[in-house]
């Protein structure tokens, strides 16, 4: 029997949304849990094996092997980054340790009770398993704060094992201002246990300093050294994303987190140190090529064919002993995995939840062969389920859907770069022949560049500077005559233009040309990563995108700033970029980002469209790829084959104004519902000055800290915590840098107290709950310029924003006073922007809490639109998005797609039902109209 807590107990209606009847063949099981897994281990509990599951949000939950749900843990609300199971008390029962994001180890037994919590700082726990040494259990862990610990089985510290007193770890690079962290310093990527064949054990430690970029080393400990008795640099694939020690301790396998053209596993022989290396590309067309996977490898114990079972995105790869590709087995299907499990003993592999927001783990019986066909045809119940069939129901009403008849005509959304396969060719033509939106745009993407003499370039670092992807073979007409080619329709065209490793790709003759024989067609000329915050970069501004700017002012020319990191709240306000950000090129600059390996979406979210807001663009753009969720790049769980979390993303930037839109294709049929609701009116897209969901108050931007700037462009090195240096500092945008992956956010940190978000993750979907609070340009105060083109924020705004606006200042790490000669501390000085945000709100028509994101816009005198977005981007559930009515009192709501009226009997608020993975439009009409304040 299992002894279960009673305090743990599920009640009935608990039960039934965690797990519903499994779904199950003769070799392959599915078991809907009501989470998203993104963990999965076994643990004994007495004679029987349980699965341990971690959910997205952190929680510990345990299943039966007959797929019963037995307890649910909830720990800090942070991902848990490993999990490991072994009896340390010697009871026959194990327990459960989670190294959590908040800094903590915690240790559950199997019926779900809390043990014990060891926690030293609030660097990430990334690594924990357990050792043994003359018959004493070690809970060993470590993390980003580049130690190891040894804890007793209570969770006494026993050691400290700094990585500075054995790591060969040596970065590289010089770039000052992305600068490379010490030498001799490792985090614990993995650490586990391995066995000798007299029985006893010693640990293995992967290190490394850059999550995405670094090979790292082995280390091999007896248990309590000081020092390791072997030490392994790793010679094959970077990016180390998985490890497993063979059962016999005589192999270490390790998996790469990388892109799928670089995918690998690598076999270290202990005894001889050998390695070899299994290249998933020596498969072809057999695997997937692009995309972000972790490659899992275990081994087979039972087997006589094949030695290792490897996960690695949607497909199952079976190898042999001689890592010959041409004897593999590639089993596919139509969904990838959070992660894997090799339960040995019971001849079981356990994989958790489909990337996609699943909930199921799914058992594979590697006894019965069955299992290959049955996981080719798997449809997962539980939330991808769900999801699949909400999508199909709104699609239905989308079709029969017509615009009210108050709202005026649709503004024009450009999709820059859709596939459009044989699958959606007919929505497209139907789209074309009854929508004049969404426009989609003439691609194409260049794996060749102009070939063109820069000596006449008078800055040494980008006149030698190239894109390594591309070969520079056109000669200028070659160049010009490939651009105009992609012009093929009267759409218009968009494609790159440079990049931040090379923005002269192609001359501004080159471009000018083009730009020219377009004849007024729409061009967007996309310029990724432009990174750079040097003064070479100064000179790259106006010798090539001033100029360019201002020839394509009055040519239907878009420049399209695909950038990463900290740039819109950050470089931006550098000097340099004065001309952007004065509004002198409002109708050419479309600000955009690519959010890959960042934590900080909701910042991104404010500072985009306080650019927007304040003038200094006409128009901003989004955009989806499958890296978006590679916020951490050692563990690229990036492979989401249902782009739920793309198309939700899309509806909430859409319809918070964003125009021009660069998605990668994953699954265009899926997503072609989204063309179809612009087409039809479904998706309203505001003008600036229509939107009534921003706050009163807002946050101006100064010229940026040096120490914020590095801090938040500098995210694949991950050991730079210091303690010391961590206890002393307080930003207004913290824990940006590679150290703090799925952190919690500080109580004094914007995202927590303005976007109200916990985590350093994926938060593209932000609630704040009291109204978008903007990050602008000053309005006030020696920099606000106010003879800018652009104008004052407000009177870019609606009208009731006229006399509420309540400004802050903040150069990213401090709080500034207006003239930016006073320094206010971040920890103390948010209580006073918070308190603000808190009272302003009262002032909005209305607010929206529920973890749901929202925008709201006047679509006529008496009528808001109101958008509602479950806001799990890759853990959708169902929310309850409650409506709170402010300055504005409604005479009826109402979904517009699907014809439901909401009770109004209580005046000051409404509750609305959000589905898991989906979104609601909401009309509200007025019992008059908005006025000014």
């Amino acid at each position: 029997m299992y002894r279960i807590t009673p305090c743990l107990l599920l009640v009935a209606c608990a039960a039934a949304t965690l797990m519903s009847v499994p779904s199950a063949g003769a070799g392959f099981t599915s078991i809907d849990t009501g989470h998203t897994l993104t963990k999965v281990r076994v643990a004994r509990h007495d004679d029987k094996t349980i699965i341990v599951g971690s959910t997205y949000e952190g929680d510990l939950i345990a299943l039966s092997d007959a797929g019963q749900p037995l307890w649910k843990r909830d720990l800090s609300g942070t991902m848990n980054h490993d999990v490991w199971c072994e009896d340390i008390t010697g009871d026959q029962r194990d327990e459960i340790l989670a190294a959590n994001a908040d800094g903590s180890v915690y240790c559950v037994s199997s019926s779900g009770e809390l043990l014990w919590q060891f926690k030293v700082n609030d660097a990430p726990m990334y690594a924990v398993c357990v050792l043994e040494k003359a018959g004493v259990s070690y809970v060993v862990c470590g993390g980003f704060d580049n130690n190891i610990y040894y804890l007793s089985a209570t969770g006494e510290q026993i050691k400290v094992l700094p990585s500075s007193g054995y790591s060969i770890a040596k970065p590289w690079g010089n770039d000052p201002f992305k600068p490379s962290p010490p030498k001799g310093l490792h985090i614990a990527n993995f650490l586990r246990k391995a066995k000798r064949s007299d029985g006893s054990e010693f640990l293995v430690v992967h290190g490394t300093m850059n999550g995405m970029q670094d090979k790292g080393a082995v280390y091999l400990f007896e248990p309590l050294a000081d020092q390791p008795h072997r030490t392994i640099p790793i010679t094959a694939g970077k990016g180390i994303g998985d490890l497993t020690v063979a059962v016999d301790g005589n192999d270490i396998l390790l998996g790469t987190s990388a892109h799928g053209n670089d995918s690998s596993m690598s076999r270290i022989n202990v005894a001889s140190e050998r390695q070899d290396s299994f290249k998933f590309r020596s498969l072809k067309k057999r695997v997937d090529g692009f995309g972000y996977r972790v490659v899992q490898p275990s081994v087979l114990t039972n087997d006589s064919q094949f030695k290792y079972f490897i996960v690695c995105g949607r497909q199952i790869l079976l190898v042999p002993p001689d890592l010959t590709a041409a004897e593999c087995e590639v089993h596919s299907c139509r969904y990838s995995f959070n992660d894997v499990w090799m339960d040995g003993p019971n001849q079981r592999a356990i994989l958790a939840s489909a990337q996609s927001g699943g909930s199921s783990v799914h058992i594979i019986d590697l006894a019965d062969n069955t299992w290959k066909k049955e996981i080719a045809e798997l449809q997962p119940p539980g939330k991808i389920a769900a999801i699949l069939k909400a999508s199909d129901v709104v699609r239905e009403k989308v079709h029969t859907f017509s615009r009210p008849e108050w709202e005026r005509p649709p503004l024009p959304v450009y999709l820059m770069s859709e596939s459009i396969n044989d699958s959606v060719e007919s929505i497209v033509e139907q789209i074309q022949q009854s929508s004049s939106s969404p426009v989609f745009l003439d691609h194409q993407h260049f794996g060749v560049a102009e070939d063109w003499d820069r000596s006449s370039l008078a800055n040494e670092k980008y006149q030698n500077k190239r894109d390594r992807r591309r070969r520079y073979t056109l000669t200028h007409k070659q160049a010009v005559d490939a651009l105009q080619s992609v012009y093929q329709t009267e759409n218009g065209a968009a494609y790159w233009a440079g990049h931040g490793n090379d923005p002269y790709m192609f001359t501004l003759d080159t471009l000018k040309e083009v730009i020219d024989a377009a004849d007024g067609r729409k061009t967007v000329l996309i310029y990724p990563e432009l990174e750079d915050h040097s003064d070479d970069f100064d000179f790259v501004l106006k010798d090539h995108f001033y100029p360019l700017a201002q020839f394509a002012q009055d040519r239907n020319t878009q420049i399209y700033v695909r950038t990463k990191h900290c740039f819109w709240q950050g470089n931006v306000y550098l000097p340099m970029w004065n001309r952007l950000l004065s509004g002198e090129f409002a109708d050419v600059f479309v600000p955009a980002m690519e959010e890959t390996t960042d934590k900080s979406m909701e910042l991104s979210l404010a500072s985009r469209s306080g650019i927007w807001a304040s003038g200094a663009t006409n128009s901003w753009g989004s955009r989806c790829a499958r890296d978006n969720t590679s916020f951490d790049r050692a563990r690229q769980h990036s492979h989401q084959m249902l782009p739920n979390h793309f198309l939700r993303m899309m509806v909430y930037h859409i319809s918070s104004g964003a125009q021009y839109i660069d998605n990668f294709p994953v699954d265009q049929e899926y997503m072609s519902l989204l063309w179809e609701l612009i087409a039809k009116g479904v998706l309203y897209v505001p003008k600036r000055d229509e939107i009534v969901s921003y706050s009163p108050v807002h946050l101006s931007m100064h010229e940026p800290d040096h120490e914020y700037m590095i801090e938040s462009s500098n995210v694949k090195w991950c050991t730079f915590f210091d303690p010391q240096r961590e206890s002393q500092r307080r930003m207004v945008f913290s824990r940006l840098n590679g150290s703090w992956p799925g952190a919690p956010v500080t109580e004094w940190d914007f995202s927590r107290y303005a976007a109200g978000v916990n985590d350093r993750r994926l938060n593209f979907l932000p609630p704040y709950e009291n109204g978008l609070v903007l990050i602008t340009p000053p309005q006030s105060g020696p920099d606000s310029d106010p003879d800018a083109p652009r104008g004052r924020l407000v009177d870019n705004l609606h009208p009731i924003y006229r006399n509420i606006m309540v400004e802050h200042h903040t150069d990213g790490h401090h709080y500034l006073s207006a003239d930016g000669q006073q320094t206010y501390a971040a920890d103390q000085y948010a209580t006073t922007v918070a308190a603000d945000i808190r009272r302003a709100v009262k002032q909005l028509p209305l607010s929206v809490s529920g973890e749901v994101a929202w925008v709201a816009a006047q679509t006529s005198p008496t009528h808001l639109r109101l958008t509602l977005i479950d806001s799990g981007y890759i853990n959708p559930k169902n929310r309850k998005a409650v409506i709170h009515f402010h300055a504005a009192r409604p005479t009826q709501i109402r979904d517009v797609l699907f014809d439901t009226e909401f009770d109004l009997s209580d005046p000051d608020s409404v509750t609305i039902p959000i589905p898991l993975g989906m979104f609601r439009f909401i009309d509200i009409e007025l019992a008059s109209p908005l006025t000014a304040q």
